[in-house]
């Protein structure tokens, strides 16, 4: 038990009727109910106030893109159909969670097989240094079905604001700055619409199977 002592529940004080445990006061249903209220009106600001139109669909999350992959093609939404992919934002120059993450969707890519039907995308959230040519050199420690895509920030932002991304630049000088973002890995299916987000910091045999669910 949680302090080692003998008899394992052994010198915790039961409260009377309920009304306390060991890790402090009991919390009422009906508090639990009005901190469930507060946390949807919040999640329903969210939506709101960043889709433009009150819903709670999964639906509001994604959408249409054309940008430029890092092959030099151009690429949309309409090119990942038919295969359930993953969804991430970051940047090459980012010191740390960008690499990481892409290297546990690889893991993930690599225990499903070569043939497994099914897509990664990496967005930047840096098009000003993000070119399609460094993006591929930053691609090529990866597994090579993840996609890394770029553009003029006119065509970025709207597949930022269409996935919910934050992204800001922080203070640096000349090209020596990075950039604070979203990092969550989204899951879409074999239709384009969003199903969850998705947990890559797991076994890559675990995630696969889930992966492979949507097949």
């Amino acid at each position: 038990m949680a302090n080692g002592s003998k008899g394992g529940a052994k010198g915790v004080k039961r409260s009377p009727k309920g009304a306390q445990s060991a890790s402090g006061p009991g919390i009422s249903r009906p508090l639990l109910i009005g901190v469930g209220a507060v946390f949807a009106l919040i999640f329903g600001a969210f939506v709101y106030f960043t889709s433009g139109k009150p819903t709670t669909s999964t639906e509001a999350i994604g959408g249409p893109f054309q940008l430029t992959a890092h092959t030099g093609q151009q690429v949309t939404e309409q090119d990942f159909l038919g295969r359930p992919f993953l969804v991430f934002f970051g940047y090459t120059h980012c010191p740390d969670i960008c690499h990481t993450t892409l290297f546990e969707m690889s893991e993930i890519l690599r225990a499903m097989g070569p043939d497994a039907k099914v897509g990664a995308l990496f967005v930047t959230v840096d098009p000003e240094r993000d070119t399609p040519e460094s993006l591929k050199d930053y691609l090529s420690n990866f597994d090579p079905r993840i996609i890394g895509v770029t553009g003029p920030r006119a065509s970025l932002d709207p597949v930022l604001r269409e996935y919910r991304i934050f992204s800001k630049r922080a203070p640096g000088k000349d090209e020596d700055y990075s950039v604070d973002h979203t990092t969550v890995v989204y899951l879409m299916d074999k239709k384009g619409h969003f199903v969850s987000p998705f947990n890559v910091a797991r076994r890559p045999a675990e995630a696969a199977r889930e992966l492979e669910r949507h097949l």
